[in-house]
């Protein structure tokens, strides 16, 4: 059997036995053919607000939230809809396009050049926010359940502020989307370290598709509440990131509406825990480090039996990256062992932890070997993770080890399919 895997931006085809493996892909409905229309007509009839054109006054200062680089969302297209509506009302002089990018990196040029084209760059202002300045941001006091919220001061000063991201599953957040273009997408560090600390991101409810009673994804909502925009606007994609759903209006109705058919689209049910599951981090963007890639080993996590094998394949083009503490926070035990006593204690407060605590969850119940053209073997050694040169030939290792009975699971979209075993 041949199976073609997300990853990089070409993808990796792989021969697996065919006998003893099964693919679970997600259920992609037909992509939009006209989806910058689709965008218009949202705009136009948003639920639970009024539409934009309405909203957006002459001379106001317009904050629009975008993803980062390490998303798909289609951003220049959004931002095409968007600016046309405002045709006649605001010039694009007042719009800012605020680059949500929590704790990550902010973006290049280049790169804001490729995610929103030259002419939003060139016309509107376009800032990347940075958690790590306090000078950026305001602090808005605590949310209902206690988050101290601090946020780019852009976004509260703005006369109007609208989010716009796409809605795909999370590994401990629900769905992406909504709320996380306000928080933690726009909030200094201290208010994602609260957000993201150990004792929400242990929460066994701080998982793939749950949003409501999830700690982590019920602090996010009720952080963003405090600087809400008026209006949100998230998509839905499909393997190819083609648009195949267009949601818009009151931030939160609309993003219950958006992860209703995202989690319709996602999740796989299977019959029982298999040996070894292949996975991938949804190629490129989101394959572009190993922190982020973390996220495929979760949805592999979901399947594989205890003591089982994880195969990853993410190009990991920006290596760790060097940017962030997540290099150093896995630095810091010589062994998962050790880094699960570091995560026992409730004091510690190190930025990207997240990352590192949900890791070691998945290889304390299963072997992780990684498949990587951006990481060597001793970059991989030093995340405590395996190097294999060849994706079939570890599957295979893998199932002749587990014996003749043993099944192969793949995820050739990696996080973009939520399995689960039935029962759970």
């Amino acid at each position: 059997m041949q199976v073609h895997l997300a990853y990089g931006r070409d993808g990796l085809d792989v021969e697996l036995p065919d006998a003893r493996t099964d693919v679970v892909l997600p259920h992609y409905p037909a992509a939009l053919a006209d989806p910058l229309e689709a965008l218009r007509d949202a705009l136009r009839a948003p639920v639970g607000c009024p539409p934009l054109r309405d909203i957006v006054k002459p001379g106001q200062r317009l904050a629009v939230s975008v993803c980062d680089g390490t998303r798909a969302q289609p951003r220049e297209l959004m931002l095409r809809a968007l600016l046309d509506q405002l045709d006649g009302i605001l010039a694009p002089e007042n719009v800012t396009v605020l680059v949500a990018t929590g704790t990550h990196r902010g973006n290049t040029d280049a790169e804001l050049r490729a995610m929103l084209g030259d002419e939003v760059v060139e016309h509107c202002r376009v800032v990347n926010h940075d958690a790590r300045d306090d000078s950026t941001l305001t602090y808005l006091g605590r949310s209902d359940d206690g988050v101290p919220v601090w946020i780019n001061t852009e976004w509260v000063e703005a006369d109007v502020r609208i989010t716009t991201g796409f809605v795909e599953p999370h590994f401990f957040a629900g769905f992406s989307g909504g709320p996380k273009m306000v928080t933690p997408g726009l909030a200094g560090l201290e208010t994602v370290m609260h957000l993201h600390n150990g004792r929400r991101i242990g929460d066994p409810a701080a998982t793939w598709g749950r949003c409501v009673g999830n700690p982590v994804h019920d602090s996010i909502r009720a952080a963003a509440a405090l600087a809400p925009p008026v209006l949100a606007c998230d998509v839905l994609l499909d393997g190819a990131q083609q648009v195949t759903h267009v949601f818009a209006g009151e931030l939160f109705t609309m993003h219950e509406r958006a992860r209703d058919v995202a989690r319709k689209v996602a999740m796989h049910e299977v019959a029982e825990p298999y040996d070894v599951v292949l996975t991938t981090n949804s190629g490129f963007p989101l394959d572009q480090n190993l922190y982020q890639a973390v996220k495929g080993m979760t949805a592999a996590e979901r399947v594989v039996r205890d003591g089982g094998t994880i195969v990853l394949a993410a190009e990991c083009s920006d290596g760790l990256p060097d940017h962030g503490s997540y290099a150093d926070m896995l630095g810091r035990a010589s062994t998962i062992e050790g880094l699960v006593a570091l995560f026992a204690d409730p004091a510690l407060s190190v930025p990207d932890q997240w990352q590192v605590q949900v890791q070691t969850r998945v290889q304390s119940k299963a072997r992780v070997r990684v498949y990587s053209d951006g990481l060597t073997a001793a970059d991989l050694a030093a995340a405590h993770l395996e190097a294999v040169p060849d994706v079939a030939d570890a599957v295979v290792e893998a199932l002749s080890a587990a014996g003749p009975d043993s099944r192969v699971c793949v995820l050739p979209e990696g996080p973009q399919t939520i399995p689960y075993v039935t029962g759970d």
